[in-house]
């Protein structure tokens, strides 16, 4: 694997190969010292054309951890703001000996462009381009669920997929690059994947996806999923008005008090509620439902980590048979 660019295509073996690594590169983040020498020498770029938290603070902390030299580019205050090409950026990158760029960008496609020019010799990663896919992100929300689920199994290892498992993902799946990366990667995994959305926020062509398709929300919290993915509402990519107002979004489509409450009455005890980040509390999720128990929020941000420095060992350095296992690098 040189690149990842996408979800769509990545194979389960290749899935769980970097799971099961993440959980390796977990246990480094419980130890004093939080760090390993696997990439000493190496240099990663975080190419960021869009605004991130979460994503970027991950991948810099990843990289981090595994030794690496980092860069962070952000296009505000850079030649971008002058009309530079992603072209010229990566040939100035090419220039400076990055192994590895995570970009993010606003034009879906522009990581597969970049992995596929003579620009840059470098591992890319798809930190989120567009409206297309986001997979380190499915990935994180992966092992999010494979842990919790295993957990509750009582099981002493990992179970290695997420058969069984079935998850609603609710809201704006139309601007959600979120949503079609876990799609793909949880089905791949065995998963049962059901969108939830009104129709004005559904792709076309929807039909030919692999997955069930529901507008009633209460509906499908009724059949108790294993996990419920709340989406952000992206009212930045929206040039028109998809929904009469945010409050009946909000009480249709939101998960607000009262389905927390309802949740908490039915049989389903392990139900679990995502969120990628940001939250609109109040539009989307309510308070209460992002801050309670049944909450994997901050988890997922903390598992983001383990995921990326897997990503980021496993294309620089996972190939070479002389390399140790981040196993046994914990242990030195």
């Amino acid at each position: 694997m040189k690149h990842l660019l996408s979800t769509d295509g990545l194979t389960a073996a290749d899935a769980i190969r970097i799971l099961d690594t993440a959980e390796e590169m977990a246990v480094v983040g419980e130890r004093e010292v939080k760090k390993l020498p696997a990439l000493r020498g190496r240099t990663v770029v975080n190419l960021f054309f869009e605004d991130s938290t979460r994503t970027r603070i991950s991948f810099e902390a990843a990289a981090k951890r595994l030794s690496a030299d980092v860069i962070n580019f952000a296009a505000k205050g850079s030649s971008v703001s002058k009309g530079e090409s992603l072209k010229d950026t990566a040939q100035t990158l090419e220039a400076m000996s990055a192994d590895a760029v995570v970009i993010r960008h606003w034009a879906s496609g522009a990581p597969a462009r970049l992995a596929a020019s003579d620009w840059i010799d470098a591992a890319v990663i798809n930190a989120g381009d567009g409206t297309h896919e986001h997979p380190t992100q499915a990935l994180l929300d992966a092992f999010t669920l494979r842990r919790h689920w295993s957990r509750i199994a009582g099981r002493t290892s990992l179970g290695e997929d997420l058969s069984g498992l079935r998850i609603a993902i609710v809201g704006d799946v139309l601007h959600s690059r979120v949503a079609r990366s876990n799609l793909w990667l949880l089905t791949t995994l065995g998963a049962e994947v059901t969108l939830v959305a009104p129709p004005t926020l559904l792709p076309v062509g929807i039909e030919s996806w692999p997955c069930k398709v529901s507008f009633d929300l209460d509906e499908v919290l009724a059949t108790h999923p294993s996990a419920i993915m709340m989406l952000r509402v992206q009212g930045e990519r929206m040039n028109a008005a998809f929904f009469p107002s945010t409050r009946e979004y909000a009480r249709t489509w939101g998960f607000d008090d009262e389905r927390l409450a309802a949740l908490e009455a039915s049989p389903a005890k392990d139900t679990i509620i995502m969120h990628p980040g940001p939250m609109n509390r109040g539009l989307e999720i309510s308070s209460a439902a992002a801050d309670s128990s049944r909450s994997t929020v901050l988890d997922q941000v903390r598992n983001g980590v383990s995921v990326r420095m897997a990503v980021l060992y496993l294309l620089l350095s996972g190939d070479d048979s002389a390399q140790p296992t981040p196993a046994q690098e914990a242990r030195v």
